[in-house]
C-alpha cells in the first residue's frame, strides 16, 4: 500500500468547532453555535498564554535605541520577555531582568551609560524601562518575546499553532463548549483536555542540556 507523502493536514476553525461539537454529542445547526464556540476557542487560546510557555510563539525582536531614553512602548501582542541582550559593537552583552520594586528603588534613573538592567512593565501596552539610560543612539535591543497567538477572526482562517497541539486545541474547544452545552461530559471532556495539554507541553519543551551543581560556599574548611 503506498503511503500519501502528504505532511500537510490542517484544520481550520469550522472543522475544529465540528469535532469539538461532536466530542460533546451535539451538531452544529445555527450561526449562533459557530459564534459562541469561536468566543469559547479564543477565550482557550488567552488561557494558554497564562499556563505558561508555548515554545512557537517565541519571536527575536529588536529595539533601536535613544540617547538619554530609558523607556520604550512595545507591540501590544508581547506578553513577556525571557531574555535581552544590547548588541555593542558587534558584541550582544547580556542584561539582567529586574523586578518592579527594583527598579522603583533605583536612586538616580537617569544614570546614563551602557543599559545592562531591564523591568518589564506589562501593561496593555508593555512599557519596556531600562537602566542606565542609553548613552548613545547607536546600541540595539535584542531580545525573545513571548508573543500572543493569532486570534480566531474568520470561520476559514487556520491557527498559528503546531501539529502536536491539534489534539490539545481540538479537546480544549470541547471542553469548553460541554461547560455550556453539555455539562454532564464536562468532566470527562476536561479530564481528557489536561491529559492532551500535558502531554503537548512535554513534548514542546527546551531540550538544551541542564546540569546542577551544589555549591560549596558554605562549607568550612578545616
Amino acid at each position: 500500500m503506498a503511503v500519501s507523502g502528504s505532511t500537510n493536514f490542517e484544520i481550520d476553525v469550522t472543522e475544529y468547532i465540528e469535532e469539538a461539537f461532536e466530542r460533546c454529542g451535539l451538531e452544529v445547526r445555527t450561526g449562533y453555535d459557530l459564534k459562541t464556540a469561536k468566543r469559547s476557542l479564543n477565550l482557550m487560546l488567552a488561557e494558554w498564554a497564562n499556563r505558561g510557555l508555548n515554545q512557537w510563539t517565541i519571536t527575536q525582536r529588536t529595539q533601536a535605541l535613544t540617547k538619554d531614553d530609558g523607556e520604550y512602548s512595545l507591540n501590544t501582542d508581547v506578553i513577556d520577555i525571557l531574555s535581552m541582550s544590547v548588541l555593542r559593537d558587534g558584541t550582544y552583552l547580556s542584561m539582567a531582568r529586574i523586578s518592579r520594586d527594583s527598579y522603583l528603588n533605583i536612586p538616580n534613573k537617569t544614570t546614563s551609560g551602557r543599559p545592562n538592567q531591564f523591568f518589564l512593565d506589562r501593561q496593555i501596552t508593555p512599557n519596556l524601562k531600562i537602566w542606565p539610560v542609553p548613552e548613545n543612539a547607536t546600541d540595539v535591543l535584542y531580545y525573545d518575546a513571548l508573543t500572543r497567538i493569532d486570534d480566531a477572526d474568520e470561520q476559514t482562517n487556520t491557527l498559528k499553532i503546531p501539529f502536536r497541539f491539534y489534539p490539545c486545541l481540538a479537546a480544549g474547544l470541547a471542553y469548553y463548549i460541554s461547560i455550556k452545552r453539555a455539562p454532564n461530559k464536562v468532566q470527562l471532556l476536561k479530564a481528557v483536555y489536561e491529559e492532551e495539554f500535558e502531554r503537548a507541553m512535554t513534548e514542546d519543551r527546551d531540550r538544551s542540556s541542564f546540569q546542577v551543581a551544589p555549591s560549596l560556599d558554605y562549607y568550612a574548611v578545616y
